[in-house]
C-alpha cells in the first residue's frame, strides 16, 4: 500500500479497492474483527470525528464538492484497517515497506544523476510534492530502521532492513527538505533511546546514532552542499524579511509570507474560519488589495498544517487536528514498553508515524495531499487495529 500511494498511476486503485472490500466484508461477518477494532476505539474515534468535522465545514461555508474529496477517503481506510485484525505475517509486511523503501530512495537516486533533477520529488505530485515525499520516505526509513532492529528479525532480513534505511536516508537527503530531516532527527533519536532501555545495549545505540548522524553529515556536508546552503539561511531570514534572492532565502521569505497572511485571516474569523481550500483564493485576493506580497499568489496552503486548520476552521478546526494527532500519540504511548515485542514495535511504529507528521506539521501541510494524508491513515488506523489484535490474544497474567 504505501507503493501505491507513492504513485500517481490509476492502476493503485486496484488494490485498495480490493482492501475496502476485504475491510468491509470482514467487519460484516466476523465478531472477532469487531471486538479487534473496538479495542482500537479512541483511534478510530478521533479519525472519525476530523471526517464530521470537515464535512461540517464544507456545508456550513457552501464550498464545491471537490473540497470534500480528500476528507471522505478517510471512509475507505476505517473499513481498510480491519485488515489488520487478522494474524498477519510480520515477516512479509516487514520486507514489503523497507522493499518499498529501498524502491523510493532509489527513485530518488535516479532523478538527480539519471534525469538531472535538482530536488527529485517522486512519482506522485511533481516538483512540488518534493517535502512531502521527503517526509514519506523518512517515515518508511524509520519503520525500516525498526524492524532492523529487532532481535526476532532475521539475519538475512536485517541486511535488507539496513540497505533500505541507508538509501533511503540518502535519497531523502537528495531532496534538500529540511523541514522533514530536521523532524527526522528527534523521532530517530527517540527510537534510539527506547531501543537501549529496552534492550540494555547503549553502546550499540550510541555507536548506530553516531554512524547515521556522521553519516548524513558527510553526504550534506561534501557531496550535496546545496542543503549546507539552505539551512545556513534560515536564522537570517526567520529574524527578517531577507532581500537575498537565492532560492533558499526566498523559500522563507515566502513561507513567512504566507504564515503571517493566515494568521490575519484566522483573526478576523478565529471561530468559523474561512473554509477548506480556500487559502489560495483568499491570498489572491490579499495580493489584488495589496495588503500580501505578489510572490505567494501562486500559493494554495499556508505550508503549516496547523495554520492551516486555524484558517479553514478556526479553533475548533484547529482543536480537531490536535486530537487527530494527540489521540493516537496517547493510544500508542500506552503500549510502547509492553511486554510483548510484537505490540510494542507496533506502538514504537506509531509513535514514529505521529512524530514525524506533527514535527514536519509546523513547517507544512502534511494532509492536504493524498500521497502523505493516505500513509498517515493507513498506518495509524492499522497499527491501532493490529495492537488491539494483539492485545486480546495476549495471555493476562
Amino acid at each position: 500500500m504505501p507503493a501505491c500511494f507513492a504513485v500517481s498511476s490509476r492502476i493503485k486503485l486496484i488494490p485498495m479497492t480490493v482492501l475496502l472490500l476485504a475491510g468491509l466484508t470482514l467487519l460484516i461477518t466476523r465478531k472477532d474483527i469487531r471486538l479487534s477494532c473496538r479495542t482500537a476505539w479512541p483511534v478510530v474515534a478521533v479519525c472519525a470525528l476530523r471526517l464530521l468535522y470537515d464535512i461540517g465545514n464544507f456545508l456550513g461555508h457552501h464550498l464545491d464538492w471537490d473540497t470534500i474529496g480528500l476528507p471522505a477517503q478517510t471512509l475507505l481506510f476505517l473499513a481498510a484497517a480491519a485488515v489488520f485484525a487478522l494474524p498477519l505475517r510480520d515477516r512479509v509486511l516487514a520486507i514489503g515497506f523497507s522493499l518499498t523503501t529501498l524502491l523510493l530512495g532509489l527513485i530518488c537516486l535516479f532523478q538527480r544523476y539519471a534525469q538531472g533533477v535538482d530536488r527529485p520529488a517522486g512519482l506522485n505530485g511533481g516538483d512540488w510534492a518534493a517535502v512531502e515525499f521527503a517526509m514519506f520516505v523518512l517515515l518508511l526509513v524509520l519503520l525500516s530502521m525498526l524492524q532492523a532492529l529487532r532481535t526476532s528479525t532475521h539475519r538475512s532480513d536485517r541486511w535488507l532492513h539496513i540497505a533500505a534505511v541507508v538509501v533511503g536516508l540518502y535519497g531523502a537527503v537528495l531532496t534538500q527538505s529540511r523541514g522533514p530531516l530536521l523532524a527526522f532527527a528527534p523521532v530517530y533519536l527517540g527510537l534510539m533511546l527506547w531501543y537501549a532501555v529496552r534492550s540494555h545495549l547503549w553502546r550499540r545505540m550510541l555507536v548506530l546514532s553516531g554512524v547515521t548522524v556522521v553519516g548524513m553529515l558527510a553526504v550534506t556536508a561534501t557531496l550535496h552542499k546545496e542543503m549546507v546552503d539552505r539551512l545556513a539561511v534560515v536564522s537570517t531570514d526567520i529574524s527578517s524579511y531577507s532581500t537575498d534572492d537565492s532560492p533558499a532565502a526566498i523559500a522563507i521569505r515566502e513561507r513567512l509570507e504566507m504564515w503571517r497572511v493566515a494568521w490575519q485571516a484566522f483573526r478576523e474569523h478565529p471561530l468559523a474560519g474561512n473554509g477548506l481550500e480556500q487559502f489560495g483564493p483568499y491570498v489572491r485576493h490579499q495580493v489584488a488589495l495589496g495588503h500580501a506580497d505578489p510572490a505567494i499568489a501562486k500559493y494554495v496552503h499556508p505550508h503549516s498544517e496547523y495554520l492551516e486548520s486555524m484558517f479553514a476552521g478556526g479553533l475548533p478546526a484547529l482543536l480537531v487536528l490536535l486530537l487527530f494527532l494527540g489521540v493516537p500519540l496517547a493510544y500508542f504511548a500506552r503500549h510502547a514498553n509492553h511486554s510483548q515485542e510484537s505490540v510494542a514495535v507496533s506502538a514504537v511504529a506509531g509513535l514514529m508515524v505521529i512524530g514525524i507528521y506533527a514535527l514536519c506539521a509546523f513547517s507544512d501541510n502534511v494532509f492536504y495531499r493524498a500521497m502523505p494524508q493516505s500513509l498517515y491513515l493507513f498506518l495509524v488506523l492499522g497499527l491501532a487495529v493490529d495492537i488491539g489484535r494483539r492485545l486480546r490474544h495476549t495471555p493476562t497474567r
